[in-house]
């Protein structure tokens, strides 16, 4: 069995989010599949499994299953793509736990179909203020919280107390802020220590919730992001209703064998 190691959202090998993509060529029990994305250790391991018209997808943590990935979506997409599995001029089709998602080539970048999960404001459990920045915005949708603090180099310079932070029942926290760089709209950490992920690099998926976010503050439905992670990667976002395309690019830092 062959795992791919891929950094996404980035062009540079050794940045961005790593992510581990797996293609089975028979189903496999889930519990093997968690230990295999414990022992990567990366913030998720996808497995892609053939289907008529595309392909079944699952996304571990080294914890957890969850229910949408972006990064090892753009991971899974590129593999198919560099591996000659998938045309290069063939759309990918992945059905997951959030319905059916789609990758399309755009040049050298990946643009993903995902769902808007626009978030509600909310009130902040007392474990939030574990983030030690004061929110001017706190909202939840059905996955994570969202933190909007008013300074960008406070966000940058966080250091949460992520003890007090896996004390929540959600996925995970988003904290974002308006860029003070003008080549980015807004910039955002994602910190998820309850699913076996302190801090994620960069998060697809939290963009799905950032995106009409800020599409609203701003009055606009293209967006450039930048997740602030020690790692870092830009992500493009448009927000089109229930629908939010994210775009990205990827490359392969190692191929691995499994030898059990």
């Amino acid at each position: 069995m062959v795992l791919f190691q891929v950094d996404a959202f980035t062009r540079s090998p050794y940045s961005g989010n790593p992510a581990g993509v797996c293609i089975l060529d028979r189903p496999a029990d889930a519990r093997w599949m968690q230990d295999v994305a414990r022992e990567m250790n990366l913030a998720e391991t996808a497995y892609l499994l053939p289907e008529a018209d595309g392909y079944r997808l699952r996304w571990f943590t080294p914890t957890v299953e969850v229910d949408l990935c972006g990064h090892a979506t753009l991971a899974s997409a590129h593999v198919l793509w560099e591996q000659g599995v998938l045309p290069a001029d063939r759309t990918a089709v992945f059905h997951t736990r959030s319905g059916r998602l789609t990758a399309e080539r755009r040049g050298d970048r990946i643009e993903l179909d995902f769902p808007t999960e626009a978030p509600s404001p909310a009130a902040a459990p007392i474990e939030l203020y574990g983030l030690g920045a004061e929110p001017v915005y706190v909202g939840a949708n059905r996955m994570d919280y969202l933190v909007e603090i008013a300074d960008a180099d406070r966000l940058r310079a966080m250091r949460p107390d992520m003890t007090a932070l896996r004390q929540i029942p959600v996925r995970g926290i988003i904290v974002t802020a308006q860029s003070d760089d003008p080549a980015y709209d807004f910039i955002s950490r994602f910190f998820a220590p309850a699913a076996g992920v302190d801090e994620d690099p960069v998060t697809g998926s939290a963009h799905c919730c950032l995106g009409p976010y800020w599409a609203q503050k701003l009055g606009k439905t293209d967006l450039r992001a930048y997740q602030a992670s020690p790692r870092g990667g830009a992500v493009g976002v448009r927000v089109a209703g229930e629908r939010t395309y994210l775009l990205g690019e990827a490359v392969t830092v190692m191929r691995i064998e499994l030898l059990v």
